[in-house]
């Protein structure tokens, strides 16, 4: 239905936090910390899950499927396999390995 790295990702797109998404679901902050913090698919009540999914849906957000192709438009993210059809491990990206540069630093 949902996971809880698709929850993360959406927030960051809309530009909210926890809290603006638990009120934007009628949810209390820590169902949805305990929403996000789930490894993987997020388990839970149907009607918890399904005001998730409306508020964000109702913000912009298209949750697209495993292997399911999208029918929007604009910008948009999705996690991409690599050639042997596993998820990559490591991040490449500058600004993650500066800031794990320096939190091991620090």
């Amino acid at each position: 239905m949902i996971t809880s790295q698709q929850m993360r990702a959406a927030r960051a797109l809309l530009g909210i936090d926890q809290r603006q998404l638990a009120e934007l679901a009628q949810l209390s902050l820590p169902t949805i910390q305990r929403m996000e913090s789930s490894d993987g698919q997020v388990r839970g009540v149907i009607d918890t899950l399904v005001k998730v999914i409306g508020a964000l849906e109702n913000g912009g957000i298209e949750l697209i499927g495993e292997n399911a192709s999208s029918i929007g438009i604009g910008r948009g993210v999705r996690l991409r396999e690599n050639v042997d059809g596993k998820s990559a491990n490591k991040v490449g990206s500058i600004l993650f390995d500066q800031a794990k540069s320096e939190a091991d630093a620090g």
